[in-house]
């Protein structure tokens, strides 16, 4: 208890005290402090000033918040900034329009620069790439020379025109009068300048500017070459830039001399002529001979009337336009003068030689002097080749051919001789021939007619275009695969009436001979040599229609046929070329080697590097007995006598006919030879050799009408005849065939009938 009251007297003293504290401190007032000290802040740190009532003014000290006059010194400070503003503002202005447009145009001309030669350098690397490999083979892609055709003796026969007149010279063979004119009005630092001339193109048009007319070209010769031969020459800022890119590269990879020399062969003279050669050939008639070529002959007149060209082929034409030939001419000879090429005298020896009346002598290309023989010629170089004709123009290839040009014409007068003397009485107007040396199969003549400069049909080739029935003349081929199939020339066969049933619903076919008669009971030798019609179809009878043709074929006829085999074939009624059927006698001639014809002898380019050479090969088609005993049998000209008598054109007496029947033959050759005659008389033929030529024979009228009152040995026998002695000439007398083995001849007793002649063993 009284614990607790002591308790409470402390609590109660406790809080007395305490409220005595609280009375003393209300009534105490705070010291002061300096307002700007740190203590003062800190005791204003949290106080929360009561709003001022409003219109109730607080006597107490008020700090200003800016020091005085700082108003004024603003106002001056800003009107200062803003006279500064204005006159930077000015200056600026000023200065923008001033710089601006410089700047800019600056900006411009920079990036125009830079476009130009970005676009400059990808213009030079595209020409580069495109036209790199040009600048490479620039000699590969000239323009190459046209195709020209030679006969065995050298002598030109042919030269293809329809792109124009080249041939190539090398430059040690063009006059140096020539370079030096073109030289000199073209390009007169040509052997110093890297292939372009930027004076020489500012020179020139000044002066064509002066004058108001071409004076000198802007192009370097280089320069035109690559025209000529690489960039094509369209009048553009960007072919001529080409041409000055490609220059230095040309000029880089060929010599001067090279440049000079391809230009010189391809530039364009006017009249088809393209370089020199040609050029000195079409305006002055000279040609490649003892002195040289033609264009090593030109002289200082010639050279400077043919270098004014080329800058105008057209209106510069001396032939078509010769006031403003001889006006170039005059300015070619005042250069060549200034730079030192010819003397005052020289040029004016020029000019007087210019004014002569026999200035100008135009050449002429002579096509026409075998021109069958020249288109079949172009027929086999293509496929030689494996090109087209229409690719052969500017081939640059040199054809030597197995032509005998000489004894072509011989032939052709032969051949002109013998139709007009049978041209009123007989209807006969044209003929062909072909020549050929089996042993190698050379074509030595070709007479497709005997008019070829007719306008009608002087181009149609007859030997090697025309399809003709060859009538008996075919029966050989017939034999030769009965021959093979051991029949024998001795065996005896009934001459009489025949009807031969056909298939498929044709009529019966009853073949009659050439006299409409029958002879009984003959050998084959007899029947054959005779053209007795009715034996040799049963001998085809017996051989077999396809047998008989596949031995025609392979013997040379090939595919070049028109009808239809059947069993009239051996009366020759399929149509055939009269130099495949004679290519084809010239197996039987060798043995039964087939040597395939050919024209081309040796192909070269312009620099004589062989391309094609025909190097023969022979194929045994048919057995040497075979062939032997055809041969034989055509030969025998005993044989034939009841049908042409003993001295007709198919034997090779030396003499006139007058003479052989009089007893005086003369030298006798060796032949075998047949003939025939279409079923209608619109066809003639004879075919025959002798041992180093087969020569067949075609007499007719081109337009297939038939012919009056023709034998068999009338029409083509005695074209075939004289042919053959001409070609002959010179060579020795040799027999044809010796029996090969394999062979015996023999005397057989046949019913009512005994016969000697050869049997296979």
């Amino acid at each position: 208890m009284g614990k607790v009251d002591l308790g409470m007297q402390t609590e109660k003293r406790l809080e007395s005290e305490e409220g005595q504290v609280s009375m003393t401190m209300t009534n105490k007032i705070p010291a002061k402090l300096p307002p700007q000290s740190r203590a003062a802040a800190a005791q204003r740190l949290y106080d929360q000033p009561t709003r001022p009532t409003p219109g109730t003014f607080y006597p107490v000290a008020h700090k200003l918040s800016r020091p005085p006059g700082w108003r004024t010194r603003r106002y001056l400070k800003r009107k200062n900034l803003r006279q500064s503003l204005l006159r930077y503002a000015a200056t600026e202005r000023t200065g923008t329009r001033a710089m601006l447009p410089m700047a800019f145009t600056v900006f411009s001309i920079f990036l125009a620069t830079m476009i130009v030669f970005v676009g400059l350098v990808g213009f030079v690397q595209a020409t580069q790439q495109r036209y790199g490999q040009d600048v490479l083979t620039l000699e590969d892609i000239l323009p190459k020379d046209n195709l020209k055709e030679y006969d065995m003796h050298g002598q030109q026969i042919y030269q293809m025109m329809d792109q124009g007149l080249q041939t190539s010279e090398p430059l040690s063979q063009i006059s140096p009068h020539l370079a030096n004119a073109e030289i000199a009005i073209e390009d007169q630092y040509f052997w110093k300048n890297p292939g372009y001339d930027i004076t020489g193109i500012l020179r020139a048009a000044i002066d064509d500017l002066t004058t108001k007319h071409v004076v000198s070209g802007g192009s370097t010769i280089t320069q035109q070459l690559i025209k000529n031969a690489i960039v094509g020459n369209q009048s553009t800022i960007l072919r001529k830039l080409q041409e000055i890119i490609l220059a230095p590269e040309i000029t880089h990879y060929y010599t001067k001399e090279q440049i000079l020399t391809m230009y010189l062969n391809t530039t364009y003279y006017g009249e088809q002529a393209y370089g020199a050669e040609a050029a000195a050939f079409a305006y002055f008639g000279l040609k490649d001979s003892s002195q040289g070529s033609g264009a090593s002959q030109l002289d200082i007149a010639q050279s400077a009337m043919l270098a004014g060209i080329p800058s105008s082929p057209i209106a510069r034409d001396p032939l078509l336009h010769p006031q403003a030939a001889f006006t170039r001419m005059q300015e070619v000879l005042q250069q060549m003068f200034v730079q030192g090429y010819i003397t005052a005298q020289q040029k004016t020896d020029a000019l007087q030689e210019a004014h002569s009346a026999t200035f100008f002598k135009r050449g002429k290309i002579n096509n026409r002097l075998a021109p069958h023989f020249a288109h079949y010629t172009l027929i086999e170089v293509a496929n030689d080749l494996h090109v087209r004709i229409s690719d052969l123009s500017r081939s640059g290839v040199i054809v030597q051919t197995t032509l005998d040009l000489p004894f072509q014409n011989k032939v052709l007068a032969i051949a002109q001789k013998h139709i007009a003397e049978m041209a009123q009485k007989h209807h006969m107007s044209n003929a062909a021939v072909s020549v050929i040396d089996y042993h190698t199969g050379a074509i030595r003549a070709l007479v497709g007619n005997i008019n070829p400069d007719s306008p009608t049909d002087g181009d149609f080739d007859v030997a090697s275009q025309g399809f003709r029935q060859p009538g008996s003349s075919f029966k050989p081929f017939i034999y030769a695969t009965a021959f093979q199939q051991h029949i024998s020339p001795g065996e005896p066969v009934m001459d009489g009436p025949l009807t031969v049933q056909l298939c498929c619903g044709l009529p019966a076919y009853s073949p009659h001979n050439y006299d409409m008669a029958y002879h009984g009971l003959i050998t084959y030798r007899y029947a054959l040599q005779n053209s007795f019609n009715i034996p040799a179809v049963k001998l085809l009878l017996r051989t077999g229609v396809e047998p008989a043709l596949h031995t025609a074929q392979v013997m040379g006829i090939g595919n070049n046929y028109e009808g239809i085999p059947n069993y009239t074939m051996v009366l020759g009624t399929l149509s055939v070329h009269l130099l495949d059927e004679t290519a084809a006698y010239g197996t039987f001639a060798n043995s039964g080697i087939k040597v395939e014809k050919h024209a081309v002898d040796t192909i070269t380019d312009a620099q004589h590097h062989v391309i094609y050479r025909y190097v023969p090969k022979g194929v045994r088609v048919l057995s040497a007995q075979a062939a032997f005993m055809i041969t034989d049998v055509l030969s025998d000209n005993a044989a034939r006598t009841f049908e042409f008598g003993k001295c007709s054109s198919l034997f090779l007496y030396s003499n006139t006919m007058q003479q052989c029947y009089g007893g005086n033959p003369g030298p006798i050759r060796d032949a075998a030879a047949k003939t025939g005659t279409s079923t209608d008389f619109k066809d003639n033929w004879t075919v025959g050799y002798t041992s180093d030529y087969v020569v067949g024979v075609w007499a007719g009228n081109n337009n297939n009408t038939p012919m009056v009152d023709v034998t068999g040995v009338d029409g083509a026998a005695p074209i075939w005849h004289d042919t053959l002695l001409l070609v002959e000439q010179g060579h020795p007398f040799h027999s044809l065939q010796s029996a090969p083995k394999g062979v015996i001849k023999k005397t057989v007793h046949y019913p009512y009938l005994t016969s000697t002649d050869w049997y296979l063993k």
